[in-house]
């Protein structure tokens, strides 16, 4: 047994050389080695230990082939450059692992026709799963149930509830950025939110008015929609307090419209947060922490939200039935100083 370690230890241990050590065939040795059920637990046992004693990692390609797979995943989205796609992806290459699966990243910039060609491009690499990474979370078109694998949708759920899709809680955070207030201690709280045709502005905006409702408290005027942009923060911010001088916090849809809010508000001579508390949404390390006092601001936990996807796939091309759906992800606050008064 010395020899053989001592020989095998100059070049990579084979799986002949295990086989030879553990005294059984290379063909016992490759089933012991990759699970099967044909091998007896006390050759399963004396196999590894051979495996073990002599240094011996399984080729991932051969592995891989044995289970007809091919270690690769496609990541499809429609907009590489956005702001939600990166962390995401991010999160889902994580869970990948380095070196342990191989991704092919395609960017459909929101059209169909490209998106179709990238799909049949995926398949013909033959992947063993498909994660879509949507711009934005309304709902997307499904790819449908003939793909021959698994495929799973994130940010962006599929319009089909049969299909697996991972996206933020927004209700939630339009709840914990009111119940940050109120811990606060501040009560007349208005809300600036962005396009009014997205589901995020929607969503943020009914846990706003829950949350607010729930502590008793009423909503400052009416909810504010226009664009995601610093200008109509400003905008919108100048008309809220015009209307409603005596405001002491403001919620905001985005941390753009935040910046612009603090904008104005600085212009008015008004403090923050010792007269106005902001938070804001998206928790944009950028421009949260390059705000003036620091942005605090509701966290989607993107790279997390990837990392699921990724588990969920991985979970898909093992066997596991996934449940269909829309599964809403938990955020979280971030709290920096334009909610926290120094000490």
């Amino acid at each position: 047994m010395t020899q053989t370690t001592n020989r095998a230890s100059t070049r990579a241990s084979t799986l002949s050389d295990v086989a030879r050590l553990a005294g059984v065939s290379i063909s016992t040795a490759s089933k012991a080695i990759n699970g099967r059920d044909e091998v007896a637990p006390k050759t399963r046992e004396r196999v590894i230990a051979a495996a073990d004693e002599l240094g011996f990692t399984p080729n991932a390609l051969a592995q891989s082939l044995i289970a007809g797979r091919t270690g690769t995943v496609g990541l499809l989205t429609s907009d590489l450059e956005g702001r939600f796609v990166i962390p995401i992806l991010m999160g889902a290459e994580d869970a990948f692992g380095a070196g342990q699966v191989s991704v092919f990243l395609c960017d459909a910039r929101g059209d169909a026709i490209r998106e179709q060609h990238h799909i049949k491009a995926l398949l013909n690499r033959r992947v063993d799963g498909i994660i879509v990474v949507g711009r934005q979370t309304d709902p997307r078109p499904s790819l449908g149930h003939d793909l021959p694998v698994p495929v799973v949708y994130a940010y962006a759920p599929s319009d089909d509830s049969s299909d697996v899709s991972l996206t933020p809680d927004n209700f939630a955070g339009g709840r914990l950025a009111v119940e940050h207030m109120v811990a606060c201690g501040r009560s007349r709280i208005a809300h600036i939110s962005g396009d009014p045709a997205y589901a995020a502005a929607q969503d943020r905006a009914a846990g706003f008015r829950e949350a607010m409702a729930a502590h008793g408290l009423e909503p400052v005027g009416d909810v504010l929609f226009s664009s995601w942009t610093e200008s109509w923060g400003r905008d919108a911010a100048a008309l809220m307090l015009k209307q409603h001088p005596d405001i002491d916090g403001i919620v905001a849809g985005s941390d753009q419209i935040a910046r612009g809010v603090i904008d104005t508000l600085r212009d008015l001579g008004r403090s923050v947060p010792e007269d106005v508390a902001v938070v804001g949404y998206d928790n944009w390390e950028v421009l949260a922490t390059n705000s003036r006092p620091e942005l605090t601001s509701i966290d989607n936990n993107l790279q997390e939200l990837g990392r699921i996807a990724a588990r969920r796939v991985f979970a898909a091309i093992d066997g596991e039935k996934q449940p269909g759906g829309v599964e809403y992800l938990p955020v979280r606050l971030a709290i920096r100083g334009s909610t926290i008064e120094r000490m």
